[in-house]
């Protein structure tokens, strides 16, 4: 008997082949790709200007220690600002390719130009316009691989994107080391708009693949839609991943922890901080890695675990971080339960998201969760910084362990994670099959 759809046949095709539902759509399309590679690239590009900044402020134009915290908090606050502000834009699919490619164009431009400055305030200045230009183009990105991946493959899809940019931020200070050491500071920081310029031109890849699978092009009335997104589910959604980024520490005072135990044990300062900084590269490498794989595993599960186990894996972290490890290996694996932790849970955030928001409400959403991350990292850098100078390190790491803590059972035992909108998981916000975190009916 000829196979099924193979050749002409008056062969009767048994009943439950003709039943079979079509096979889904592949996941790793041209559109899903460039984005992955759009996050890769554009990281790489402003980690080769943070890698930087430090040396170039205080040896090259003699400022201080307080001029640079200042200089990164308030570029942190416009990028949590901006991405709020910026949401209601990606709402509408058409404008989602131009905010995208402008905002990354900005930030590799005014990344750039730091190395032309003579002056702090304009290292300050072109600081805050790349990180707005980060915080304008998050939602519009966001939405716009939601729009690009098939709903049963979100997970992978967001995890290939939180992979890109932590992949990017190994290979950023890499380049910025060789750079340095071939051409010195302040033209290594020019080589940083490159691999920016780079991701506006595959970020406009991924929009016109969208613009090719079509969606709606209606113009919609400008608004945050608090309302709408109160409806979905989006503030107790938020519960758990607000107490999480109340804990979540910049990286730096991973860095400067593992700094300062390996000193105190007896290693050289500068040795001590060239192992630091392989520490955190090794960091950002799990996180790349735990990311692909977490996306695998959201696909198959809710997020509502997956986030848990990310949160689980920061508060192991945090409890090694508090103690004096004056090991290499056993800060490594500090290092990698923060990294593991970071790639799963974004990877969730974004994920749920998608799941939970039809497409004309995801840029709202993403810009919510996006000022929520901002304000919460800032909260935590600062206070723990305060605690880490003024009690003690392990007092600081602890105050966040307990925000980890907090997170978990928040996301394990309320449920808050597990609710959508019924159908909201198409690209187009039209019907679909459940996902592992819907349920049925509304609100």
């Amino acid at each position: 008997m000829s196979p099924p759809g193979n050749f002409p046949s008056d062969t009767a095709v048994p009943a439950e082949s003709a039943a079979l539902p079509p096979s889904p759509p592949h996941w790793l399309g041209r559109g899903v790709l460039s984005v992955g590679l759009t996050s890769f690239l554009s990281d790489s590009g402003h980690e080769i200007a943070t890698a930087i900044l430090p040396s170039f402020l205080v040896s090259t134009l003699h400022a201080s220690a307080a001029a640079l915290g200042i200089i990164e908090g308030v570029s942190d606050a416009l990028t949590g600002v901006a991405k709020l502000l910026s949401g209601p834009l990606a709402n509408e699919p058409g404008r989602r390719g131009r905010l995208a490619s402008g905002g990354y164009l900005g930030t590799a431009v005014a990344t750039g130009a730091i190395g032309l400055c003579v002056a702090t305030w304009q290292v300050g200045l072109l600081r805050a316009f790349a990180w707005t230009s980060r915080g304008l183009r998050s939602p519009a990105r966001d939405s716009l691989l939601a729009s690009l991946a098939p709903s049963h493959a979100y997970g992978r899809a967001f995890g290939l994107e939180r992979a890109g940019d932590n992949l990017g931020a190994v290979a950023g200070p890499l380049l910025a080391a060789g750079l340095v050491t071939w051409v010195g500071i302040r033209p290594a920081i020019y080589f940083a708009f490159v691999p920016g310029a780079l991701a506006a031109v595959t970020i406009s890849i991924a929009a016109r693949e969208a613009r090719r699978q079509g969606g709606s092009l209606v113009p919609r009335k400008l608004g945050l839609e608090l309302g709408a997104l109160r409806r979905a589910g989006v503030a107790r959604a938020l519960l758990p991943i607000a107490l999480f980024e109340l804990g979540n520490v910049a990286t730096t005072l991973l860095i400067l922890r593992a700094t300062e135990l390996l000193h105190n044990g007896a290693t050289t300062l500068a040795f001590a901080t060239f192992l630091a900084i392989l520490l955190y590269s090794g960091h950002n490498a799990f996180g790349a890695v735990v990311a692909l794989l977490g996306g695998h595993w959201l696909d198959r599960s809710n997020a509502r675990v997956v986030f848990a186990a990310g949160a689980g894996l920061y508060l192991i972290a945090y409890v090694g971080f508090s103690l004096n490890l004056h090991s290499p290996a056993a800060l490594l694996v500090a290092f990698a339960l923060a990294g593991s932790g970071i790639g799963l849970a974004e990877t969730a955030e974004s994920t749920l998201f998608a799941r939970l928001l039809p497409d004309h409400l995801r840029g709202s959403g993403y810009g919510v969760l996006g000022a929520t991350q901002a304000v919460g990292d800032l909260t935590s850098s600062a206070v723990v910084g305060i605690l880490y100078a003024l009690a003690s390190p392990t007092i600081g790491f602890a105050y966040a362990a307990g925000w980890m803590a907090l997170s978990l059972v928040a996301a394990l035992t309320s449920g808050l994670m597990k609710r959508s909108v019924p159908g909201a998981a198409s690209n187009g916000g039209g019907p679909s099959s459940p996902g592992p975190d819907s349920v049925d009916g509304g609100e």
